[in-house]
C-alpha cells in the first residue's frame, strides 16, 4: 500500500513538474530562445518553419503552434483570418516581422498555404457540424431521394417494395423506416453512406456482403453512422489536422471529409473480418480498438487516410 502511495505521489509530482516546465517554457524561455536563434540566423521562427519544414503537416502544424503562441496579436489573429482578407493578413505579418521578400521569396506563398489549411480546417468543421445538425426530413424531396439512392446503389437487383418496409434491414437499418436512425448524426450520416456507395460502389457492396455474413455480420448502415460519429469526434478534437494538412494543399472541403469516412468504412470492415468477433455484442469493444488504431495512425506526421489501391492492400496499423 505504501508503494502505491509513493508511486501515486511520484506521478503527481511528474505531472506538476511537467506543467510548471511547460508554463515556464511558453511564457519565458521560448521567447528568448526564438530571439537568440533569430540573431544567429537572421530569420524569424515563421521563416525557419516555412523554409526548413516539409510541406503538409510537418510545416503547417508548427506554423499553427507558432502563430497561436505568439506575443503578437496580429500573428495570433492570423489563424482565424477569412480567405478574402488573407493577402492583407500576410502583408501585415511580413511588416510585423520585418521580412524582406527579396531575401525570402518563398515565405509568403508557403505561409499562405499554411493559413489556408489552418483556417480551412475550422471552416470544414463548421460545415460538418451544420450537416450533422440538419435532421433527416421525410417531407423534403432531396432527403428522400438521397435515401432511395442509397438503396439503389447497394441493392441494384432488388426493388424496394415500399418506402417503409422491413427490407431496410437488408442494408443494416434498425427499423422499417431509416429516418429514426439518423437522429445522432443527421444528414451527415446519410451523406457519408451515399458518398461511399456512389464513389466506391464495388467496395461498398463488398463491405455490405461482409456485414450480412451469418456469423461475422453487423448492421451495415448503423455501423456506418457510428463511423461518421467517430470521424466527427476526431475532427472536433483536432486529431484530423495532420491528415488534412497532408492531403489537401489548400482549404479542405466536405468532399475531403467524406473521403476520410470512406477510408474508415472500408478499413473498419477489414479490421472486423480479421478480428473475427464472437458476436455483434462485442461491437463496442472492437469499435474502440479500431478507434485507438486510427488515433495512433494520426500521430504519424506523414499520415494520409485516403482510400487508394495501395491503402486497400495495407493493414490498418
Amino acid at each position: 500500500m505504501r508503494f502505491l502511495k509513493d508511486s501515486g505521489s511520484l506521478c503527481l509530482l511528474e505531472v506538476m513538474f511537467g506543467s510548471i516546465w511547460g508554463c515556464f517554457y511558453a511564457s519565458f524561455l521560448r521567447y528568448w530562445l526564438k530571439w537568440f536563434i533569430r540573431q544567429v540566423t537572421g530569420r524569424c521562427e515563421l521563416q525557419r518553419i516555412c523554409a526548413d519544414c516539409k510541406s503538409g503537416a510537418p510545416r503547417t502544424t508548427k506554423a499553427e503552434y507558432s502563430l497561436k503562441n505568439s506575443k503578437s496579436s496580429v500573428l495570433r489573429a492570423a489563424v482565424d483570418v477569412e480567405e478574402d482578407h488573407l493577402d492583407q493578413c500576410l502583408d501585415v505579418i511580413i511588416r510585423e516581422k520585418h521580412i524582406k521578400s527579396q531575401k525570402d521569396p518563398t515565405f509568403r506563398s508557403n505561409l499562405k498555404v499554411c493559413l489556408l489549411q489552418i483556417t480551412g480546417y475550422t471552416n470544414l468543421f463548421a460545415s460538418t457540424e451544420a450537416l450533422r445538425k440538419e435532421n433527416f426530413d421525410s417531407e423534403r424531396d432531396e432527403h428522400e431521394e438521397m435515401l432511395l439512392k442509397l438503396w439503389d446503389l447497394l441493392m441494384p437487383d432488388t426493388k424496394l417494395e415500399s418506402r417503409v418496409t422491413k427490407q431496410w434491414g437488408d442494408i443494416g437499418f434498425q427499423g422499417d423506416d431509416p429516418k429514426t436512425d439518423f437522429r445522432g448524426m443527421g444528414m451527415l450520416g446519410l451523406t457519408n453512406l451515399v458518398f461511399f456507395s456512389e464513389h466506391y460502389t464495388q467496395e461498398a457492396r463488398q463491405v455490405l456482403s461482409h456485414a450480412n455474413h451469418p456469423k461475422l455480420g453487423y448492421s451495415y448502415a448503423i455501423v456506418g453512422i457510428n463511423l461518421t460519429e467517430m470521424a466527427y469526434s476526431l475532427m472536433k478534437g483536432g486529431a484530423l489536422k495532420p491528415h488534412f494538412y497532408n492531403t489537401v494543399s489548400g482549404r479542405p472541403q466536405l468532399l475531403h471529409f467524406h473521403q476520410l469516412y470512406c477510408y474508415l468504412a472500408y478499413h473498419f470492415d477489414k479490421f472486423w473480418v480479421e478480428e473475427k468477433p464472437a458476436s455483434i455484442m462485442e461491437f463496442n469493444h472492437y469499435r474502440e480498438k479500431f478507434h485507438d488504431k486510427i488515433k495512433i495512425q494520426l500521430l504519424d506526421p506523414a499520415v494520409s487516410l485516403i482510400l487508394t489501391e495501395e491503402s486497400k492492400k495495407q493493414p490498418t496499423k
